[in-house]
């Protein structure tokens, strides 16, 4: 492999990845630690990426945001499984808060055999499939539409949500950390998502591992608010053991 295209790779994995480190491109691309901080350093000057302590990060804005149609297709079987593990929590005669996301909607997927159950939702995807294919119940959260992320946000949306109580709520983030808490890039998204955190008895966050350690422009709930992490089995261990020293409960799903 020429450098140059090594270098384009790397680029491509970090802003797919959000981040990475000098040992998984060395592994990655069968070359020496020394070339692979040589090939980041040139990245950094290049602007294509920012260095860190042992690796790299994206140096994608804090408010970016792929849309809905761009997330469905990245890290498929990571979302497919932590869904699969969250179904665990959901009985018959619950009622349920439905984040908007590409992994709540993994999940809206497996509810379809469920006889007695009522969804809260602002995710336009996940209530027309609801109701196309299961027998849930569907609250729908009114509002505004933001264009090419098929979900509801603003007041609008807030106003439907807000006398409502229910069982357990499945949130989507785009950033998890230690530091910064539970974030997302745009604002009317995290204020429906704050809402979403005070209906829940009980709050569950469904993240794959590329979130860790990782924080966008908004935070809309602090650790302590979430009662349980579920992600994938590829996420840093030493960073779930952080997690959990700030007495989170992480679960990992097998993929």
């Amino acid at each position: 492999m020429f450098a140059e295209e090594r270098k384009h790779m790397i680029v491509d994995l970090v802003n797919k990845n959000i981040k990475t480190t000098v040992n998984n491109l060395c592994e990655k691309f069968s070359v020496s630690p020394a070339t692979i901080r040589n090939d980041l350093r040139e990245l950094e000057e290049a602007g294509l990426l920012k260095r860190t302590h042992g690796g790299a990060i994206s140096n994608i804005k804090a408010n970016y945001e792929p849309n809905a149609y761009q997330k469905e297709v990245e890290h498929v079987n990571e979302k497919k499984a932590i869904a699969k593990h969250a179904t665990q929590y959901v009985h018959e005669g619950d009622t349920i808060a439905l984040d908007t996301g590409t992994t709540t909607f993994e999940l809206a997927k497996l509810l379809v055999t469920y006889e007695n159950l009522t969804v809260v939702t602002n995710d336009l995807q996940i209530a027309a499939f609801l109701e196309r294919n299961g027998k849930a119940n569907i609250i729908m959260a009114g509002g505004a539409v933001r264009r090419n992320f098929h979900c509801t946000a603003g007041q609008k949306a807030i106003d439907t949500l807000s006398d409502l109580n229910v069982d357990k709520t499945f949130l989507a983030a785009n950033g998890i950390s230690v530091k910064r808490g539970i974030s997302t890039p745009n604002i009317d998204t995290a204020h429906v998502k704050e809402k979403l955190v005070s209906l829940g008895d009980e709050v569950i966050l469904l993240v794959d591992s590329t979130k860790f350690d990782t924080s966008t422009f908004v935070k809309f709930a602090n650790l302590e608010d979430i009662d349980l992490v579920i992600t994938d089995d590829n996420v840093d261990r030493e960073y779930v053991e952080l997690l959990e020293r700030k007495d989170m409960t992480v679960e990992i799903a097998k993929i």
